[in-house]
């Protein structure tokens, strides 16, 4: 059954997209955080690996008392599509703190907004998707944007963009899975199996790198879980109270949120190029997701 409502009122759009700007800012707030914990922190940075845990153990311990309320079913679950998503997923956020400790936030979350992209060109083997004209000029163009970005061969090029690139990569094959999960799952067990999966995994990959985190970094890291979860529940609310295509173009304020983060704290400045290369990818992301809408629109028609 399809518990969203079947209209939305201009107050239920407004609260919507205040709900996804808020959103916008705590996740923009988890690089941040990511940054202050690394090498750009100062002394006694924490490896990748650890903030990863730090972000995943601390959102299964905000979760906990809203699963012992709520009790979800594990009835039918598709374990191996969770088991994929659940590596994915860590694989990828580790990945974009790496990338955010070591190069401005602002082009470390671009780069990460190619994940549409990757995840329309893995929907052709792996959903059967076809992809039309539309989408793969979406898709060159945010190469492109890309490519602006890390500006590959030019004195300009950091190595760490790759790593931000990968991240990309991880994501957009998570949203595969997400969307494959989706259709037959509810919500609550989907975040359930994320986060407490995820917390065992991303805690075995960081005992190998291990340091004793000092008691501000102990602080952070569970700001960091704490803000996670909050951004998956705000997205989702958002998702509730407006449609789709109009809430969704708002999620990329999270740039502009990280900019602003990292001019206040460490006095980075976007250069031209990163701003050029972000329009790019954000202009490709939203016209795969408006051509995705009039494609479902189409099937719903024809069915």
């Amino acid at each position: 059954m399809n518990d969203r409502p079947a209209t939305h009122s201009p107050k239920d759009a407004a609260v919507a997209v205040g709900l996804m700007v808020l959103a916008c800012a705590l996740l923009a707030g988890t690089t941040l955080i990511a940054k202050m914990l690394g090498p750009a922190g100062g002394e006694n940075p924490l490896h990748p690996f650890q903030i990863s845990a730090g972000r995943f153990c601390f959102a299964a311990l905000v979760l906990t008392p809203f699963l012992a309320a709520w009790r979800p079913s594990f009835a039918g679950t598709r374990w191996a599509n969770h088991v994929l998503r659940v590596l994915f997923g860590w694989a990828g956020v580790s990945a974009l703190f790496a990338a955010s400790g070591l190069m401005r936030l602002a082009d470390a979350n671009a780069i990460s907004f190619l994940n549409p992209v990757v995840a329309m060109l893995l929907s052709i083997p792996l959903l059967g998707e076809k992809v039309g004209p539309w989408r793969w000029g979406a898709a060159a163009v945010a190469f492109v944007g890309a490519m602006i970005i890390v500006q590959p061969g030019s004195a300009a090029f950091q190595p760490i963009a790759l790593v931000a690139l990968v991240a990309a990569m991880f994501m957009g094959a998570e949203a595969i899975l997400i969307k494959k999960l989706a259709d037959s799952e509810p919500p609550l067990r989907i975040l359930a199996i994320n986060n407490f999966a995820g917390a065992a995994l991303a805690a075995t990959a960081a005992s190998f790198v291990w340091i004793a985190p000092t008691s501000v970094q102990w602080m952070l890291m569970a700001t960091l879980g704490a803000a996670m979860i909050s951004v998956q529940a705000l997205f989702i609310q958002a998702l509730r109270r407006g449609e789709a295509s109009f809430v969704m173009p708002f999620f990329y304020l999270t740039l502009i949120f990280a900019a602003f983060y990292d001019y206040v704290l460490f006095a980075e400045v976007p250069a031209l190029a990163s701003w050029l290369g972000a329009a790019l990818i954000i202009a490709s992301a939203i016209t795969i997701a408006w051509r995705e809408r009039i494609n479902r629109r189409t099937r719903d028609f024809m069915k």
